[in-house]
Formats: structure tokens, C-alpha cells, sequence
């Protein structure tokens, strides 16, 4: 509901440009970055279940900072809080936001390898279809109400952590078994998160500001391309069987780079939608393949902190990409942004192929993955 609103709320409410919008996503992109490395050493170190309970709060009060200002200080402070920078979304390929390195950790500490995969990729589709759920629902409300229906959404998810039992790892404060896995996901994650924000928090605005689709139609399109996304991600698991999570990356990724540098270049709106309801499903397609490889590789104990520092990476990347796109946008130049995903993304894929190409590129039919405990 936010990520559809917000850019509607800051452009036509208040009548801000696309320079501001784009700061206003860049200070989201570095407050979830932070916000989510800590998390991941929290969940680790302090606990799995207080992680989520901190985690869960900041999007609430965020939206109640929404309602009741529309300065521009506070809602610095608000997208700070609730990361409204869609690199957290569906749409910016991953679930989660700031809580996502706790919420993956959980998951790969109750499965084994070989589990994990239809594990994160039925997560990944409920939210998504959640997701998609909530695009639709923004039609019903004005949008500033939009921000008062969320409050009250995200509110309500918080009871569901109370009844939840969950195994604590016994991790120690000191240097990392998994360093050198973890540097090469990193690595990846930058040149990931880079692309990432050069396009998909500007995907709305794109088609606000050069199709000049109202919010209602808008909504719709949305709610289509968060349900394409959603089911792409069910086909994880035979991707994860078939191609391995390299393999799977290149082809699902390398389509949507493909298909982005051509969406500013034909002045089409049924193709430029077209294109729109596609992205989202082959950007995540592979996402919960790419977590099982990460959680397979790093030690049991260390798995918060590796998906804390794979997410500083990729949205310390991402915010300075947001930040260019929008002064891209503010000064008409449309093209520019899409031109260097789709450059940056193949440059993205060599690096898998480098850095994972050699290694066990299926999930093992063992109960354990690399260095982890034992499926519970």
C-alpha cells in the first residue's frame, strides 16, 4: 500500500519534484542498509524473536509520523524508519526490508538444504501476494488514508510474533569462519543493489511522470505485477533443480536487463506495461535460490550477520543509484537510469559465474547444508 502511495503522496499532494522523491528514497535505502546489518548481528548475538519484535515496530510508527505531518524533516525521518525505498519490496527483488536477514535466518535454521529453497519461496510468495493485495487495497482509500490503513495492518501483524518458538543460535562476537563467502556475496550485492536503485523505486514514478497514469489504473498494474511476481517465485524450486543458483540468476536476470533497456526506448504504453508486469517476476524469480546458496555456505551461527552485511552492501549500493535516477528524472533525462542497469546487471552476472561457477550449484539432499546445523 505505501510503496504504491508514497510517490503519489510526495509528487501530486505535495507537490515536491523528483529530486526530492529520489533523496527521500535514498535516505530509506541507507536507514533499512543499517538498520538491517544491525538486525543481522541482534539476531545472532541478542536474539532471533527480540530482533523481529524491534524490527516489526519501525514500520508502524513510521506511518503514524506520515499522518501526522507533511513536513519535510519528518518525513525524512519516516522513510527512515519504514525503508519506503522499495528495495526491501517485492518489486525491488526482496521481502522484508530491514527484517529480512532475521526473517531468512529463521527459516534456514528449521529446514535443511535441500528444504530451504521451497521454504524461502513460499515465504517470499505470501508476501508477495500480500504485497500485491495491498497496490490493490490503495485504490479504496485517499492517499493520505492509505498511511492510516497500513498503520493498523502493521500493527496487527505484530501479535502473530507472540506464540513464536523459535531455536537461538550461539553466536560469538568475533572474526567470521564464512568472511571470505561473505566478502564475494557482498561484492555481488553492491553491483546488485546499484541496479536495483537506478530503476525499481522509480518504476511508478516512471509511469506517473511520463505516461501520466492516474493512481486507480496505476493500482491495478501494480496489484498484476506483484501477483506475476509472487508466482514466479514458486518455480525457485525446480530453477534450484534444474539450473543450480547460478544458472538460474543469468537467465532470469539477464531477460529482465533485456527487457528494461528496452522500456524507455518504445514510446508503447501497452508494451511499456507489458514490460512493467514482467520485471518484478524475472528480477525475483531466483531469489530464493541465491538464499539457500548463501545460507548453505556460511556457518550456522554466522547466517544474520552474512545476510546483515550482503543487505548493507546491496542498499548502501542502491541508495547513491537512487539519488542519481532522481536527478536523472528532474532534469527529463528518462533513458539514462535503464541504459545502466542493464550494463551494470550483465557486469553483475559475470561476477556469479566467477565467484560461485565452481561450486555445488544444487541444494544436497543431506540434512545439512555447509558448515550448518541440522534441520529442525
Amino acid at each position: 500500500m505505501i510503496t504504491l502511495a508514497f510517490p503519489y503522496l510526495v509528487l501530486n499532494k505535495y507537490h515536491y519534484g523528483s529530486l526530492t522523491l529520489g533523496l527521500l528514497y535514498t535516505a530509506a535505502a541507507v536507514a533499512t542498509a543499517v538498520a538491517g546489518l544491525l538486525v543481522g548481528f541482534l539476531a545472532d548475538l541478542w536474539g532471533r524473536k527480540r530482533s523481529l519484535w524491534l524490527v516489526g515496530l519501525m514500520l508502524p510508527v513510521s506511518s503514524v509520523i506520515v499522518l501526522g505531518t507533511h513536513h519535510l524533516v519528518w518525513l525524512f525521518l519516516a522513510v527512515a524508519l519504514g525503508g519506503y525505498s522499495a528495495t526491501g519490496s517485492l518489486i525491488g527483488g526482496g521481502v522484508g526490508g530491514a527484517a529480512q536477514p532475521v526473517q531468512t535466518a529463521i527459516l534456514a535454521s528449521l529446514a535443511a538444504s535441500h528444504e530451504r529453497t521451497s521454504y524461502f519461496s513460499v515465504f517470499s510468495f505470501l508476501g508477495g501476494v500480500c504485497a500485491a493485495g495491498g497496490s490493490l487495497a490503495a485504490r479504496l482509500f485517499t492517499t493520505r488514508d492509505v498511511f492510516a490503513a497500513a498503520t493498523v495492518v502493521a500493527v496487527s501483524g505484530l501479535v502473530f510474533l507472540i506464540p513464536l518458538r523459535l531455536p537461538e543460535p550461539a553466536g560469538e562476537l568475533r572474526r567470521m569462519k564464512s568472511a571470505r563467502v561473505i566478502g564475494q556475496f557482498s561484492v555481488t550485492g553492491i553491483l546488485n543493489g546499484f541496479s536495483q536503485g537506478l530503476i525499481m523505486p522509480f518504476l511508478i514514478p516512471f509511469f506517473v511522470l511520463v505516461y501520466h497514469l492516474p493512481k486507480d489504473r496505476m493500482a491495478i498494474y501494480s496489484f498484476a505485477s506483484g501477483v506475476l511476481g509472487a508466482v514466479a517465485l514458486l518455480t525457485a524450486p525446480k530453477l534450484d533443480q534444474w539450473l543450480g543458483f547460478v544458472r538460474a540468476i543469468a537467465w532470469t536476470r539477464g531477460l529482465g536487463a533485456v527487457m528494461i533497456a528496452l522500456l524507455p526506448l518504445w514510446h508503447d504504453l501497452p508494451l511499456a506495461l507489458a514490460i512493467y508486469l514482467l520485471i518484478p517476476a524475472l528480477r525475483v524469480a531466483a531469489l530464493p535460490t541465491q538464499q539457500r546458496a548463501l545460507t548453505d555456505m556460511v556457518q550456522a551461527e554466522e547466517t544474520g550477520r552474512a545476510l546483515g552485511f550482503n543487505q548493507v552492501m546491496r542498499l548502501g549500493a542502491s541508495s547513491g543509484a537512487v539519488a542519481l535516477t532522481g536527478y536523472l528524472f528532474e532534469e527529463t533525462e528518462f533513458a539514462m537510469p535503464f541504459e545502466l542497469y542493464a550494463a551494470i546487471m550483465v557486469a553483475n552476472i559475470f561476477l556469479y559465474f566467477r565467484f560461485f561457477g565452481h561450486r555445488q550449484q544444487r541444494p544436497t539432499e543431506s540434512p545439512v547444508g555447509l558448515g550448518q546445523e541440522s534441520g529442525k
